[in-house]
Protein backbone atom coordinates (compact mmCIF):
# COMPACT_ATOMS: atom_id res chain seq x y z
CA UNK A 1 0.00 0.00 0.00
CA UNK A 2 1.42 3.63 -0.60
CA UNK A 3 0.12 6.34 1.84
CA UNK A 4 0.55 9.30 1.45
CA UNK A 5 0.99 12.75 3.57
CA UNK A 6 0.76 16.65 2.78
CA UNK A 7 0.74 18.07 5.75
CA UNK A 8 3.85 19.61 5.15
CA UNK A 9 2.59 21.83 2.28
CA UNK A 10 1.26 25.10 1.91
CA UNK A 11 -1.93 25.01 -0.79
CA UNK A 12 -3.61 27.90 -1.78
CA UNK A 13 -6.52 25.63 -3.27
CA UNK A 14 -8.64 23.39 -2.06
CA UNK A 15 -7.82 19.72 -3.46
CA UNK A 16 -11.45 18.63 -3.62
CA UNK A 17 -12.06 21.52 -5.65
CA UNK A 18 -10.66 19.37 -8.83
CA UNK A 19 -12.94 16.26 -8.18
CA UNK A 20 -15.18 17.45 -11.56
CA UNK A 21 -12.41 17.53 -13.45
CA UNK A 22 -10.73 14.12 -11.99
CA UNK A 23 -13.75 12.74 -12.53
CA UNK A 24 -14.21 13.81 -16.32
CA UNK A 25 -10.61 12.75 -16.94
CA UNK A 26 -10.93 9.58 -14.90
CA UNK A 27 -14.12 8.55 -17.40
CA UNK A 28 -12.36 9.74 -20.55
CA UNK A 29 -8.59 7.51 -19.28
CA UNK A 30 -11.02 4.39 -18.48
CA UNK A 31 -13.04 4.68 -21.63
CA UNK A 32 -10.04 4.92 -23.51
CA UNK A 33 -10.91 8.61 -25.32
CA UNK A 34 -8.48 10.75 -23.64
CA UNK A 35 -5.43 12.37 -25.17
CA UNK A 36 -3.11 9.05 -26.76
CA UNK A 37 -6.04 6.94 -25.98
CA UNK A 38 -4.13 4.17 -28.06
CA UNK A 39 -1.39 3.89 -25.50
CA UNK A 40 -3.40 2.81 -22.46
CA UNK A 41 -3.19 -0.88 -22.51
CA UNK A 42 -1.48 -0.39 -19.04
CA UNK A 43 -4.63 0.13 -17.55
CA UNK A 44 -5.84 -2.97 -17.29
CA UNK A 45 -2.67 -5.03 -18.18
CA UNK A 46 -2.38 -6.30 -14.04
CA UNK A 47 -5.80 -8.57 -15.43
CA UNK A 48 -5.04 -8.85 -19.14
CA UNK A 49 -1.61 -9.63 -19.72
CA UNK A 50 -1.18 -12.67 -21.74
CA UNK A 51 -0.81 -15.83 -19.47
CA UNK A 52 1.28 -17.99 -21.77
CA UNK A 53 3.89 -15.21 -22.67
CA UNK A 54 3.70 -15.13 -19.07
CA UNK A 55 4.66 -18.75 -18.10
CA UNK A 56 7.60 -18.60 -20.89
CA UNK A 57 8.77 -15.79 -19.19
CA UNK A 58 9.64 -17.50 -16.22
CA UNK A 59 10.64 -21.11 -18.33
CA UNK A 60 13.13 -18.61 -20.03
CA UNK A 61 14.14 -16.72 -17.02
CA UNK A 62 14.86 -20.35 -14.95
CA UNK A 63 17.32 -21.16 -17.88
CA UNK A 64 19.15 -18.07 -17.67
CA UNK A 65 19.98 -18.66 -13.89
CA UNK A 66 21.46 -22.39 -14.51
CA UNK A 67 23.28 -21.39 -17.67
CA UNK A 68 24.23 -17.45 -17.13
CA UNK A 69 26.91 -15.58 -15.31
CA UNK A 70 26.42 -13.12 -17.14
CA UNK A 71 23.22 -11.49 -18.46
CA UNK A 72 23.25 -8.63 -20.22
CA UNK A 73 20.12 -6.41 -21.05
CA UNK A 74 20.50 -3.84 -24.14
CA UNK A 75 18.01 -1.39 -23.93
CA UNK A 76 17.39 2.17 -23.02
CA UNK A 77 15.07 4.51 -21.57
CA UNK A 78 11.90 2.40 -20.20
CA UNK A 79 13.84 -0.74 -22.07
CA UNK A 80 16.01 -1.17 -19.33
CA UNK A 81 15.38 1.78 -16.09
CA UNK A 82 11.83 -0.25 -15.00
CA UNK A 83 13.71 -3.61 -14.97
CA UNK A 84 16.57 -2.17 -13.44
CA UNK A 85 14.92 0.12 -10.39
CA UNK A 86 13.16 -3.09 -9.76
CA UNK A 87 16.18 -5.36 -9.58
CA UNK A 88 18.08 -2.80 -7.58
CA UNK A 89 15.09 -1.79 -4.85
CA UNK A 90 14.28 -5.19 -4.21
CA UNK A 91 18.09 -7.01 -4.46
CA UNK A 92 20.12 -4.11 -3.05
CA UNK A 93 23.45 -2.89 -4.75
CA UNK A 94 25.62 -5.99 -4.12
CA UNK A 95 23.05 -9.26 -4.50
CA UNK A 96 25.06 -12.34 -4.16
CA UNK A 97 23.85 -15.13 -6.60
CA UNK A 98 24.37 -14.78 -9.94
CA UNK A 99 23.34 -14.10 -13.05
CA UNK A 100 25.18 -10.56 -12.64
CA UNK A 101 22.65 -8.32 -14.54
CA UNK A 102 24.57 -6.02 -16.52
CA UNK A 103 22.49 -3.09 -18.05
CA UNK A 104 23.67 -2.02 -21.42
CA UNK A 105 22.48 -0.46 -24.98
CA UNK A 106 22.06 2.73 -23.19
CA UNK A 107 24.89 5.24 -24.60
CA UNK A 108 27.68 4.43 -27.13
CA UNK A 109 30.69 5.36 -25.27
CA UNK A 110 33.74 3.36 -26.83
CA UNK A 111 35.19 2.87 -23.38
CA UNK A 112 32.11 1.77 -21.34
CA UNK A 113 31.10 -0.71 -24.61
CA UNK A 114 34.92 -1.99 -24.74
CA UNK A 115 35.10 -2.23 -20.67
CA UNK A 116 31.84 -4.42 -20.71
CA UNK A 117 32.95 -6.43 -23.54
CA UNK A 118 36.52 -6.62 -21.54
CA UNK A 119 34.51 -7.97 -18.88
CA UNK A 120 32.39 -10.50 -19.92
CA UNK A 121 35.45 -12.92 -21.20
CA UNK A 122 35.14 -15.75 -19.30
CA UNK A 123 31.94 -15.94 -18.19
CA UNK A 124 28.69 -17.63 -19.74
CA UNK A 125 26.79 -15.13 -21.29
CA UNK A 126 23.08 -14.49 -22.62
CA UNK A 127 21.97 -11.04 -24.09
CA UNK A 128 18.38 -9.95 -23.89
CA UNK A 129 17.70 -7.10 -26.62
CA UNK A 130 14.85 -4.76 -26.26
CA UNK A 131 13.57 -2.82 -28.78
CA UNK A 132 10.22 -2.07 -30.27
CA UNK A 133 11.72 -0.83 -33.73
CA UNK A 134 15.40 -2.47 -33.57
CA UNK A 135 16.61 0.79 -35.22
CA UNK A 136 17.29 2.91 -31.86
CA UNK A 137 20.90 3.71 -32.21
CA UNK A 138 22.42 3.30 -28.98
CA UNK A 139 21.05 -0.10 -28.49
CA UNK A 140 21.66 -1.10 -32.50
CA UNK A 141 25.16 -0.12 -32.40
CA UNK A 142 25.54 -2.05 -28.16
CA UNK A 143 24.02 -5.34 -29.47
CA UNK A 144 26.03 -5.81 -33.26
CA UNK A 145 28.87 -5.71 -30.44
CA UNK A 146 27.48 -8.05 -28.37
CA UNK A 147 25.76 -10.47 -31.08
CA UNK A 148 29.45 -10.55 -32.78
CA UNK A 149 30.46 -11.30 -29.47
CA UNK A 150 28.35 -14.49 -28.65
CA UNK A 151 29.03 -15.79 -32.40
CA UNK A 152 32.22 -15.66 -32.05
CA UNK A 153 32.79 -17.41 -29.01
CA UNK A 154 30.21 -19.86 -28.75
CA UNK A 155 29.14 -20.37 -32.60
CA UNK A 156 25.90 -19.06 -34.57
CA UNK A 157 24.01 -21.87 -32.91
CA UNK A 158 25.08 -21.97 -29.92
CA UNK A 159 24.83 -17.58 -29.75
CA UNK A 160 21.22 -18.15 -31.18
CA UNK A 161 20.39 -20.16 -28.14
CA UNK A 162 21.93 -17.31 -25.49
CA UNK A 163 20.42 -14.31 -27.79
CA UNK A 164 16.40 -13.45 -26.68
CA UNK A 165 14.60 -10.19 -28.23
CA UNK A 166 11.84 -8.69 -26.66
CA UNK A 167 10.45 -6.80 -29.60
CA UNK A 168 7.39 -5.75 -31.83
CA UNK A 169 4.86 -8.81 -32.25
CA UNK A 170 4.61 -9.33 -36.28
CA UNK A 171 7.02 -6.30 -37.75
CA UNK A 172 10.15 -4.13 -37.18
CA UNK A 173 14.12 -4.60 -37.83
CA UNK A 174 15.05 -6.40 -34.34
CA UNK A 175 11.94 -8.77 -34.98
CA UNK A 176 13.00 -9.61 -38.87
CA UNK A 177 16.49 -10.17 -37.41
CA UNK A 178 15.20 -12.20 -34.97
CA UNK A 179 12.81 -14.18 -37.21
CA UNK A 180 16.15 -14.84 -39.22
CA UNK A 181 18.81 -15.87 -37.30
CA UNK A 182 16.38 -18.18 -34.61
CA UNK A 183 16.26 -15.93 -31.72
CA UNK A 184 13.51 -16.55 -29.25
CA UNK A 185 11.25 -13.38 -28.84
CA UNK A 186 8.53 -11.91 -26.33
CA UNK A 187 6.32 -8.86 -27.31
CA UNK A 188 6.18 -5.58 -26.55
CA UNK A 189 2.38 -5.16 -26.63
CA UNK A 190 0.97 -2.38 -29.15
CA UNK A 191 -0.75 -0.19 -26.84
CA UNK A 192 2.00 0.26 -24.06
CA UNK A 193 4.62 2.94 -24.12
CA UNK A 194 7.93 2.05 -23.20
CA UNK A 195 7.88 4.12 -20.00
CA UNK A 196 5.06 1.83 -19.13
CA UNK A 197 6.30 -1.31 -19.96
CA UNK A 198 8.05 -2.75 -17.17
CA UNK A 199 5.19 -4.86 -15.87
CA UNK A 200 5.45 -6.66 -19.30
CA UNK A 201 7.72 -8.74 -21.26
CA UNK A 202 10.25 -5.44 -21.19
CA UNK A 203 10.74 -5.53 -17.41
CA UNK A 204 9.72 -9.20 -16.31
CA UNK A 205 12.09 -10.82 -18.08
CA UNK A 206 15.22 -9.60 -16.71
CA UNK A 207 13.34 -9.35 -12.72
CA UNK A 208 12.90 -12.86 -13.00
CA UNK A 209 16.35 -13.90 -14.70
CA UNK A 210 17.77 -11.84 -10.98
CA UNK A 211 15.51 -14.63 -9.70
CA UNK A 212 12.83 -11.98 -8.20
CA UNK A 213 8.91 -13.24 -7.82
CA UNK A 214 7.26 -11.77 -11.04
CA UNK A 215 3.57 -13.52 -9.94
CA UNK A 216 4.10 -11.56 -6.55
CA UNK A 217 4.86 -8.25 -8.62
CA UNK A 218 1.83 -8.55 -10.90
CA UNK A 219 -0.37 -9.40 -7.99
CA UNK A 220 0.92 -5.97 -6.33
CA UNK A 221 -0.26 -4.34 -9.78
CA UNK A 222 -3.44 -5.75 -9.75
CA UNK A 223 -4.28 -4.73 -6.18
CA UNK A 224 -3.30 -0.98 -6.90
CA UNK A 225 -5.58 -1.02 -9.98
CA UNK A 226 -8.29 -2.59 -8.06
CA UNK A 227 -7.05 0.26 -5.55
CA UNK A 228 -6.96 3.26 -8.25
CA UNK A 229 -10.70 2.16 -10.50
CA UNK A 230 -12.59 5.01 -8.35
CA UNK A 231 -11.98 8.38 -9.34
CA UNK A 232 -12.82 10.17 -5.39
CA UNK A 233 -10.08 11.83 -4.17
CA UNK A 234 -10.39 11.17 -0.51
CA UNK A 235 -10.03 7.50 -1.93
CA UNK A 236 -7.59 7.78 -4.76
CA UNK A 237 -3.89 8.32 -3.34
CA UNK A 238 -2.41 8.34 -7.11
CA UNK A 239 -4.82 10.93 -8.32
CA UNK A 240 -4.77 13.14 -4.96
CA UNK A 241 -0.80 13.24 -5.99
CA UNK A 242 -1.18 14.44 -9.33
CA UNK A 243 -3.84 17.08 -8.23
CA UNK A 244 -0.81 18.38 -5.47
CA UNK A 245 1.36 18.67 -8.61
CA UNK A 246 -0.43 20.79 -10.33
CA UNK A 247 -1.61 22.97 -7.43
CA UNK A 248 1.87 23.25 -6.48
CA UNK A 249 2.63 24.20 -10.64
CA UNK A 250 0.28 26.84 -10.01
CA UNK A 251 1.57 28.05 -7.17
CA UNK A 252 5.31 28.69 -8.59
CA UNK A 253 6.98 25.40 -7.87
CA UNK A 254 8.02 23.65 -11.05
CA UNK A 255 10.73 21.35 -10.12
CA UNK A 256 10.21 18.30 -8.44
CA UNK A 257 12.68 16.64 -6.38
CA UNK A 258 12.00 13.31 -6.00
CA UNK A 259 13.73 12.06 -2.80
CA UNK A 260 14.78 8.65 -1.30
CA UNK A 261 16.89 7.93 1.47
CA UNK A 262 18.01 4.25 0.50
CA UNK A 263 21.05 4.26 -2.48
CA UNK A 264 18.57 1.16 -3.71
CA UNK A 265 15.96 3.25 -4.52
CA UNK A 266 18.33 6.03 -6.75
CA UNK A 267 16.94 3.65 -10.17
CA UNK A 268 13.68 4.25 -9.05
CA UNK A 269 13.84 7.93 -9.01
CA UNK A 270 15.64 7.38 -12.98
CA UNK A 271 12.49 5.95 -13.56
CA UNK A 272 10.58 8.32 -12.08
CA UNK A 273 12.12 11.08 -14.00
CA UNK A 274 11.66 9.47 -17.59
CA UNK A 275 7.74 8.71 -16.33
CA UNK A 276 7.12 11.80 -15.71
CA UNK A 277 9.68 13.92 -18.04
CA UNK A 278 8.78 12.09 -21.23
CA UNK A 279 4.87 12.45 -20.64
CA UNK A 280 4.00 16.31 -19.47
CA UNK A 281 7.37 17.54 -20.91
CA UNK A 282 5.50 19.17 -24.01
CA UNK A 283 4.23 22.35 -25.43
CA UNK A 284 6.26 24.21 -23.07
CA UNK A 285 3.91 22.88 -20.18
CA UNK A 286 5.40 20.75 -17.07
CA UNK A 287 6.88 20.21 -14.05
CA UNK A 288 11.32 19.61 -14.37
CA UNK A 289 11.80 16.29 -12.79
CA UNK A 290 14.71 15.93 -10.86
CA UNK A 291 15.99 13.50 -8.01
CA UNK A 292 18.26 13.41 -5.08
CA UNK A 293 19.35 11.02 -2.83
CA UNK A 294 19.46 11.95 1.38
CA UNK A 295 20.88 11.90 3.56
CA UNK A 296 23.95 11.69 1.02
CA UNK A 297 22.66 14.70 -1.22
CA UNK A 298 21.82 16.66 1.55
CA UNK A 299 26.01 17.52 2.26
CA UNK A 300 25.95 18.68 -1.65
CA UNK A 301 22.06 19.55 -3.09
CA UNK A 302 21.02 20.30 0.69
CA UNK A 303 22.45 23.86 0.31
CA UNK A 304 20.71 25.06 -2.06
CA UNK A 305 17.39 23.02 -1.48
CA UNK A 306 17.30 24.56 2.33
CA UNK A 307 18.21 28.39 1.05
CA UNK A 308 18.20 28.37 -2.67
CA UNK A 309 15.12 29.81 -4.90
CA UNK A 310 12.20 28.23 -4.05
CA UNK A 311 10.12 27.09 -7.62
CA UNK A 312 10.50 23.40 -6.58
CA UNK A 313 8.71 20.92 -4.33
CA UNK A 314 9.96 17.74 -3.02
CA UNK A 315 8.30 14.41 -3.36
CA UNK A 316 9.45 11.95 -0.69
CA UNK A 317 9.50 8.10 -1.39
CA UNK A 318 10.16 6.68 2.12
CA UNK A 319 10.20 2.42 2.48
CA UNK A 320 8.79 1.86 6.18
CA UNK A 321 10.10 -1.46 6.86
CA UNK A 322 13.87 -1.72 5.75
CA UNK A 323 14.76 -4.94 3.85
CA UNK A 324 17.79 -5.36 6.41
CA UNK A 325 18.71 -3.35 9.63
CA UNK A 326 21.80 -3.01 12.34
CA UNK A 327 21.81 -2.06 15.36
CA UNK A 328 24.34 0.40 16.19
CA UNK A 329 27.32 -0.89 18.59
CA UNK A 330 28.65 0.91 21.93
CA UNK A 331 32.17 1.18 22.35
CA UNK A 332 34.02 0.98 26.04
CA UNK A 333 36.31 3.60 25.18
CA UNK A 334 33.51 6.32 22.66
CA UNK A 335 36.58 7.98 21.22
CA UNK A 336 34.21 8.98 18.24
CA UNK A 337 31.86 10.12 20.82
CA UNK A 338 29.12 8.50 18.75
CA UNK A 339 27.70 5.90 22.24
CA UNK A 340 24.31 8.38 22.41
CA UNK A 341 23.35 6.18 19.67
CA UNK A 342 24.61 2.65 21.10
CA UNK A 343 21.42 -0.08 20.65
CA UNK A 344 19.43 2.18 18.20
CA UNK A 345 19.02 0.40 14.81
CA UNK A 346 20.61 2.05 12.07
CA UNK A 347 17.14 2.69 10.32
CA UNK A 348 15.95 4.83 13.19
CA UNK A 349 18.73 6.50 12.88
CA UNK A 350 17.93 6.94 8.49
CA UNK A 351 14.05 7.72 9.82
CA UNK A 352 15.22 10.29 11.97
CA UNK A 353 17.41 11.68 9.54
CA UNK A 354 14.38 12.09 6.84
CA UNK A 355 12.10 13.70 10.01
CA UNK A 356 14.48 16.68 11.25
CA UNK A 357 14.85 17.06 7.07
CA UNK A 358 11.41 17.38 6.31
CA UNK A 359 11.40 19.93 9.48
CA UNK A 360 14.04 21.76 8.19
CA UNK A 361 13.08 22.02 4.28
CA UNK A 362 9.34 23.17 5.40
CA UNK A 363 9.05 24.95 8.28
CA UNK A 364 12.20 26.63 7.66
CA UNK A 365 13.55 26.61 4.25
CA UNK A 366 9.80 26.95 2.95
CA UNK A 367 9.60 23.95 0.86
CA UNK A 368 6.99 21.89 0.11
CA UNK A 369 6.95 18.48 0.86
CA UNK A 370 4.64 15.29 -0.26
CA UNK A 371 5.49 11.72 1.22
CA UNK A 372 4.69 8.93 0.22
CA UNK A 373 5.03 6.19 2.66
CA UNK A 374 5.70 2.46 0.96
CA UNK A 375 5.45 -0.67 3.13
CA UNK A 376 8.50 -2.73 2.00
CA UNK A 377 10.91 -3.33 -0.91
CA UNK A 378 9.33 -6.46 -1.81
CA UNK A 379 8.25 -7.27 -4.95
CA UNK A 380 4.28 -6.74 -4.29
CA UNK A 381 5.57 -3.20 -3.11
CA UNK A 382 7.27 -2.68 -6.22
CA UNK A 383 4.44 -3.57 -8.79
CA UNK A 384 1.95 -1.72 -6.39
CA UNK A 385 4.06 1.56 -6.60
CA UNK A 386 4.94 1.66 -10.48
CA UNK A 387 1.31 1.26 -11.17
CA UNK A 388 0.41 4.38 -8.32
CA UNK A 389 2.80 6.06 -10.41
CA UNK A 390 1.25 4.94 -13.75
CA UNK A 391 -2.30 6.22 -12.73
CA UNK A 392 -0.99 9.90 -11.21
CA UNK A 393 0.91 10.49 -14.31
CA UNK A 394 -1.78 9.72 -16.64
CA UNK A 395 -3.71 12.08 -14.73
CA UNK A 396 -1.70 14.88 -13.74
CA UNK A 397 -0.71 15.24 -17.17
CA UNK A 398 -4.23 14.70 -18.95
CA UNK A 399 -5.19 18.25 -16.27
CA UNK A 400 -2.58 20.09 -18.80
CA UNK A 401 -4.70 19.08 -22.01
CA UNK A 402 -1.61 17.01 -23.04
CA UNK A 403 -0.82 13.73 -24.45
CA UNK A 404 1.12 11.83 -21.67
CA UNK A 405 2.04 9.32 -24.00
CA UNK A 406 4.06 10.54 -26.83
CA UNK A 407 7.45 12.08 -27.01
CA UNK A 408 7.56 13.53 -30.43
CA UNK A 409 10.25 16.39 -28.96
CA UNK A 410 12.78 12.84 -28.63
CA UNK A 411 13.07 12.67 -32.40
CA UNK A 412 14.56 15.79 -33.11
CA UNK A 413 18.11 14.65 -31.52
CA UNK A 414 17.80 11.55 -33.50
CA UNK A 415 17.13 13.58 -36.82
CA UNK A 416 20.59 15.55 -36.35
CA UNK A 417 22.27 12.72 -35.04
CA UNK A 418 21.51 10.23 -38.29
CA UNK A 419 22.09 13.57 -40.71
CA UNK A 420 25.66 13.71 -38.41
CA UNK A 421 26.44 9.85 -38.78
CA UNK A 422 25.30 9.84 -42.44
CA UNK A 423 22.18 7.22 -42.33
CA UNK A 424 20.00 10.12 -43.93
Amino acid sequence: MITLDYTNTCLKEDVASYQPLVDKIHQKLMNKTCLGNDFTGWVDWPVDYDKEEFARIKEVAQEIRERADVLVVCGIGGSYLGARSAIEMMKGLYPDDKPEIIFSGNTVSSTYLAQTLKHLEGKSVYVNVISKSGTTTETAVAFRLYEKYLEERYGKQEAARRIIATTDKARGTLKNLADKKGYRTFVIPDDIGGRFSVFTAVGLLPIAAAGLDIDKLMAGCAKAREDYQTSDLEANAAYKYAVLRRILEKQGKNVEFFVCYDPAITMVAEWWKQLFGESEGKEGKGILPASVTFTTDLHSMGQFIQEGTKNFFETTLMIDKPQEDLIFPEDADNLDNMNYLAGKSIDWVNKMAFKGTVDAHFNTGGNDNIILHLDDNSEFSYGYMIYFFFRACALTVLMLDVNPFNQPGVEVYKKNMFKLLGKI
